[in-house]
């Protein structure tokens, strides 16, 4: 159990510190803002008192006191648990000698999350399509969740 929990840790925190990573090269090549963390804890922070989705988007609500802290957190802790998805469906032994598929399974997934939970919950409508440029905002995501995956098979060879 140690092990299985270890190595989702790792697993997580590799794969999206991939995506964190590619968001700075964004930034850096092409001018692309970075995902707005502060936002997302707002979303997050906003649910323990009820409040799941906000219809007239996330940068109308108030702000809550930590939220970028709360989003960071949270982004990592989601990772995680995604890893933990990925150990659970094809077990531990696939951190011992991973493939790409299964990882790109679970970044493909994280995708959906996003554009099915996160983005409507937070007022951008599924997969963004209220954003200024839908279809910009749903390759960023769709490349960027497949970082995550790459991120998550290269932490396997790694650790495994």
């Amino acid at each position: 159990m140690f092990e299985f929990f270890f190595l989702a840790l790792l697993i997580g925190i590799g794969g999206t510190a991939s995506l964190d990573l590619w968001a700075q090269l964004l930034k850096a090549a092409l001018g692309l803002p970075t995902p707005p963390w502060h936002l997302v804890g707002r979303w997050f922070a906003g649910m323990s008192n009820g409040q799941f989705v906000h219809r007239d988007g996330i940068g109308n609500s108030p702000e809550i006191p930590n939220e970028l802290k709360i989003g960071w957190t949270m982004h990592y802790v989601v990772g995680v648990v995604f890893a933990a998805a990925l150990l659970l469906i094809w077990g531990v032994q696939w951190a011992h000698y991973p493939t790409f598929y299964p990882a790109l399974v679970v970044g493909l997934v994280t995708v959906g999350a996003g554009w099915f939970i996160l983005q409507p919950g937070m007022g951008v409508g599924v997969a963004c399509n209220k954003a200024p440029n839908p279809t910009v905002a749903r390759l960023q995501n769709i490349i960027g969740h497949v970082v995550f995956a790459i991120g998550m098979y290269g932490t396997a060879l790694l650790v495994g």
